[in-house]
């Protein structure tokens, strides 16, 4: 593969992760639950791995709840305040949510789900949210830190605030922000999501960080772990190598960060030379360093994916979690693109170690496709 630029979909596992991975599993195997002295070990060594993790995330320990992922994580959070809030709770949140978010909410809270528009340009509306955010009848506000198909940055700090003045809890799925962004103190969420594989670690872990380590949800029962909260016999090793992976990616980030910018900035310069007519979606905001999302001016996306594919580069037509949805984009349709877009949509995200000629290969690839179109 000549480049991989589907990072918001998916990471490599880091270096980091993998040794911690290796070694946990070779010295730590036994069941944290167990009662004899290697257990007791292993389960010394996980409760480590959680303060670690709060510390990342500027949170107390007992809040971290380690899970399969953040849809797990997200279906969890909207069943459990479903059902504690009563036919009259209402969520207010984004038109961009990730699907995993986007379709538990509609299942637990139909015709209740109240969203803030998105500006054209795919900020988030704060004014709308503002007004929309009721203390009275409202039983969550949910908005991510970081689009998945834009990188569009949202101001999750502004609403945790805003919530906390009207006592209103506050859900931040940062799925896409953790490993790309400084964590910045994320754990002033009320609810936080986080999933290891968009930052180096493992799939099939991730966290959930509740707004009080005394809160009773259940994301499965049958077993004391997480404190009573999710039964089964905790991943010790994935948990390590998840914390791992964070702990190196957030080191290197602000050397990293700034260098990749400029190579992404350069690249949608290019490719707008090159292929004129091309848009990128969201340009003028905040955006995540290593995403572009980008509508070419003809040409199915699922075109362009193929021929790109056969030519050693690996990009996305937007979310993985909704590629088979009618290459339905959720930001086009939230920023109401004429729908003959919808299927003209790319989404390039690189990595922290993207180099230079991989995003110039990009580039001519790109223009080389679309010329034998």
């Amino acid at each position: 593969m000549r480049g991989y630029f589907d990072y918001n979909a998916t990471t490599p596992l880091h270096p980091a992760a993998r040794a911690a991975w290796l070694e946990a599993t070779d010295r730590c195997w036994q069941n944290p639950s167990s009662l004899y002295r290697e257990a007791a070990a292993v389960k010394h060594r996980l409760e480590e791995a959680r303060e670690r993790l709060a510390d990342l995330l500027g949170c107390d320990p007992g809040r971290v709840i380690f899970t399969s992922g953040a849809t797990e994580s997200n279906n969890a959070l909207v069943r459990w305040l479903a059902q504690k809030s009563g036919p009259e709770g209402r969520v207010v949140s984004s038109s961009m949510e990730h699907p995993s978010l986007a379709e538990p909410l509609e299942h637990e809270f139909r015709g209740r789900v109240i969203k803030v528009p998105a500006h054209a340009d795919t900020s988030l509306n704060l004014e709308a949210a503002d007004r929309l955010i009721q203390p009275e009848n409202t039983a969550l506000v949910t908005v991510m830190a970081a689009n998945n198909e834009s990188g569009t940055l949202n101001p999750w700090r502004d609403l945790a605030a805003l919530c906390r003045a009207r006592q209103v809890p506050y859900h931040c799925d940062a799925s896409q922000w953790i490993g790309k962004m400084p964590l910045m103190g994320l754990g002033e969420c009320d609810y936080l999501t986080g999933s290891a594989h968009k930052f180096g670690g493992p799939k099939g872990t991730g966290f959930l960080v509740v707004r009080d380590e005394n809160e009773r949800l259940h994301l499965a029962r049958g077993g004391p772990q997480e404190e009573g909260r999710r039964a089964g016999t905790e991943n010790y090793p994935a948990i390590e190598a998840t914390v791992a992976a964070l702990e190196a990616v957030e080191e290197t980030l602000a050397a990293v960060a700034p260098q990749q910018k400029a190579f992404r900035d350069a690249f949608e310069t290019t490719l707008c030379t090159l292929i004129p007519g091309t848009r990128i979606v969201g340009r003028e905001v905040p955006r995540l360093w290593n995403t572009s999302l980008m509508v070419l001016p003809a040409h199915d996306h699922r075109k362009w994916l193929g021929r790109l594919s056969q030519a050693g580069f690996a990009v996305s037509t937007g979310s993985a979690c909704s590629a088979g949805d009618k290459g339905a984009s959720s930001v086009m349709q939230a920023i109401h693109a004429p729908v003959e877009e919808w299927r003209r949509v790319l989404r390039i995200s690189g990595g922290w170690e993207t180099t230079e000629e991989e995003w110039n290969g990009l580039a001519d690839a790109l223009q080389k496709v679309g010329a034998g179109l």
